[in-house]
């Protein structure tokens, strides 16, 4: 008890002392409120007989004055009233107007007089109506309530004081009690020699150190979001920066890229062996972050001639002439393509993703392919990790089933699955027969990531609605079967600058290549898509588009013309060989009908284009059309802001993509609305200079410091934080296990 005293007697003081600077406070402050709220009463009292007094002065009407005044004064804090002319002579009172106050002593304004009986607060008023000014409003009112206030809240301020003595004099001395009976049971155990290692789970556990290790916790997690926000902040993002983030944060470990595409393709042709790179949104993507971490891209090897460049282990060292990353090819049957690609992935999750009106289609035999080709990447996962906890970057629907599989065999790696297509809601996904299989296979990954917070929700929910899984709304995370996986969205962009930039002529010399090429007048506009040709780009109703516009607008029929570039795409699947045939009908049913000789209202160029002549387009196009259906962000629209280093053109953008909530100076449109589609086609043609300048400076200034770099930056930090934090677990797990 006499060590407790030493800390409440110090306590005592310094809350009396608290107390006593307080309380004078505490009267200054009750008499500013009480003093505000009568100046507003004065004002709306004065405001409120301003009309029905004015007449009554200008007739000189003292009886029916003082029945006015006498009606006001029955409020019981207005004291008096008195009106004065404007030569300051007092006209008339209320009974109660006496002692000092008076007309010539008061200025406009309000001002508190101090008297033997009391506080008085006096409010002058100037009365005016249209002949002029009528004198002043004089009213007092009574303050002595404000002091029956201030005691009172003077004793509350005591009681509530007093009372946090007792309450932190009671648990100091519990704190002192319990924390002496500690420390002296430790001290007798060292005396004996007992226990002079412990291990780190008894500081956890004792009952005096459990305040400190939660606040200790607490600040840890405060440092945490801090420096992610810091790290998120970051200017600059470039590939120097990343590796400084890898060996920084990650400390130099390796980084597996999983994917179906690969980044570079071999194929044999007229005898010779050529490099080809695919159209795909995700090698545009990952290709710069690999160049920049190097490490190893695992994906399905597809070229005819792909067999015949790589070595024994089935790798090849890329980009070709400047290698700065390994990719391993995985070989794939015909019935396995057909069944896991082609089959399950892109006749069943692709349409039931995008819900883009075309029936998805499940069958046992596929889905037996998809498990069997998932099971085959996590063996070349395994293989080609050179530790037992690599980085591991799964890329989209095509893998569900992959992180499982991971963890099954790496259970220390950390797995970063992005699923780069949208997430349907729980009643769309719920279509799938092997939906669990699906969740619970995603659910290996320690964090998923999609573009937008509303796929991320979307996922959320199908995983409380279909699993037996613990749900954290708030952090976003999911428990299932024990293991922790992290749910966040990382809106995907694109390297910035473009090395395709570097290889191209000036805006001015593509502009005349392109009408060149296409045998077009050199003042011809032109509009310009680039889409793999997929149903769920919204190319047949861009088409319908340009039709409506030549209908609306006849002045540009033969002045206008619409390249769409279309790179073929799932030939071997039924419903794509229709679409394609449905474009090719549109566009020629469209030439015919406004077509004339030597004029082509849509061009069609449906063949594999390089980046590089992409990028040419990009760069002649008065305008960039991008009317998905339903996407997850859509690079091409970054993709035509980042080629237009003229700050010239105009975005045509969905409102359907993810990009449109990044990119909201483009002009964005419901695909579905052709009149609305045309309209924006028909205002990017009429655009002034300025006006196009002004957009496209605001986008490019997005894309420069969001760029693909920030991207997988995030993602990388995100991954190292859970790193620390699982060793940090698996110590104290270990450091817990008896011998």
């Amino acid at each position: 008890m006499r060590y407790s005293l030493r800390f409440i007697i110090p306590l005592v003081i310094v809350l009396a002392a608290v107390a006593y600077g307080i309380i004078p406070l505490v009267d200054q402050l009750t008499l500013k409120w009480f003093s505000r709220d009568i100046d507003i009463r004065a004002q709306l009292i004065a405001t409120t007989i301003e009309d029905p007094l004015a007449p009554l002065i200008r007739a000189k009407d003292k009886t029916k004055i003082a029945a006015l005044f006498g009606r006001v004064t029955q409020d019981e804090r207005l004291f008096a009233l008195g009106l004065c002319d404007v030569a300051g002579a007092l006209l008339y009172k209320t009974p109660s107007f006496t002692g000092p106050v008076g007309c010539k002593s008061l200025e406009h304004g309000s001002t508190i007089m101090e008297l033997p009986e009391g506080a008085l607060h006096v409010t002058a008023y100037t009365l005016r109506d249209e002949a002029g000014v009528l004198g002043e409003l004089v009213l007092v009112h009574d303050m002595s309530f404000v002091q029956r206030r201030s005691a009172d809240t003077k004793r509350y301020v005591f009681y509530l004081f007093a009372g946090l003595g007792v309450l932190i004099s009671f648990i100091t001395v519990l704190i002192a009690q319990v924390s002496w009976r500690g420390w002296v049971s430790g001290l007798r155990a060292l005396s004996k020699g007992e226990g002079l290692i412990r291990p780190l789970s008894h500081f956890a556990t004792s009952p005096e150190l459990k305040p400190i290790v939660k606040d200790l916790r607490e600040l840890i997690r405060d440092i945490e979001t801090d420096r992610r926000a810091r790290d998120e902040d970051r200017i600059g993002w470039t590939p120097e920066a990343l590796k400084e983030i890898l060996h920084s944060e990650l400390a130099g470990e390796e980084v597996l890229v999983v994917s179906n595409r690969e980044p570079y393709i071999h194929v044999r042709r007229a005898g010779k062996i050529e490099v080809q790179l695919p159209a795909s949104g995700v090698v545009t993507a990952l290709e710069p972050i690999m160049r920049a971490c190097s490490g190893t891209w695992i994906a399905h090897g597809g070229g005819n001639a792909d067999r015949d460049v790589v070595d024994k282990h089935d790798r090849i060292q890329v980009p070709p002439g400047e290698p700065a990353y390994s990719l391993r090819r995985v070989w794939l049957s015909k019935e396995e393509e057909d069944g896991y690609y082609y089959g399950f992935s892109n006749e069943g999750l692709w349409p039931l993703c995008h819900i883009a009106h075309v029936r998805p289609i499940f069958r046992s035999a596929d889905w037996q392919h998809y498990v069997a080709v998932n099971k085959k990447f996590a063996d070349a996962v395994v293989q080609e990790a050179k530790s037992d906890d690599p980085v591991v970057l799964v890329q989209d629907y095509h893998f569900a089933l992959l992180p499982k599989m991971i963890r099954e065999r790496l259970p220390n790696a950390t797995i970063i699955t992005f699923w780069h297509i949208p997430w349907p809601n729980p009643e769309a996904f719920g279509i799938c027969p092997w939906r669990e299989e699906l969740l619970a296979g995603l659910l290996g990954s320690s964090i998923i990531g999609f573009h937008t917070r509303f796929h991320c929700n979307n996922f959320v929910d199908t995983v409380d609605r279909f699993l037996e899984c613990r749900v954290d709304r708030e952090t976003s995370t999911l428990s299932y079967h024990g293991a922790l996986t992290a749910v966040n969205h990382y809106p995907i962009s694109i390297e910035w600058p473009s090395r395709w930039l570097a290889q191209q002529q000036p805006v001015a010399e593509c502009r005349v290549a392109i009408r060149k090429r296409h045998a077009m007048p050199p003042e011809r506009r032109i509009g310009v898509g680039v889409d793999r040709l997929d149903y769920t780009k919204g190319i047949l109703e861009r088409l319908l588009a340009v039709e409506r516009l030549l209908e609306m607008e006849s002045r540009w029929v033969g002045k206008f013309t619409f390249v769409q570039i279309g790179a073929p795409t799932r030939s071997s699947i039924e419903q794509y060989q229709r679409f394609e045939a449905d474009v090719r009908a549109v566009a020629q049913r469209i030439n015919h009908r406004f077509g004339s000789d030597g004029y082509e209202p849509i061009r069609l160029l449906i063949e594999h284009h390089d980046p590089a002549q992409v990028y040419e387009y990009y760069r002649g196009a008065d305008f960039c059309c991008v009317t998905s259906l339903h996407d997850g962000m859509n690079l091409v629209a970054k993709e035509f802001v980042s080629a237009r280093d003229d700050e010239r053109g105009v975005l045509i953008l969905s409102q359907f993509t993810g990009a449109a909530r990044e990119l909201p100076e483009a002009l964005i449109v419901n695909p579905y609305n052709v009149d609305q589609c045309a309209a924006a086609m028909n205002l990017a043609l009429d655009m002034d200079e300025m006006e196009q300048r002004d957009r496209m400076r605001s986008m490019r200034g997005l894309l420069q410091e969001f760029n693909i770099y920030r991207w997988a930056g995030r993602m990388l930090i995100d991954a190292a934080r859970m790193r620390q934090r699982n060793r940090l677990v698996q110590r104290l797990r270990d450091s817990t296990t008896p011998e």
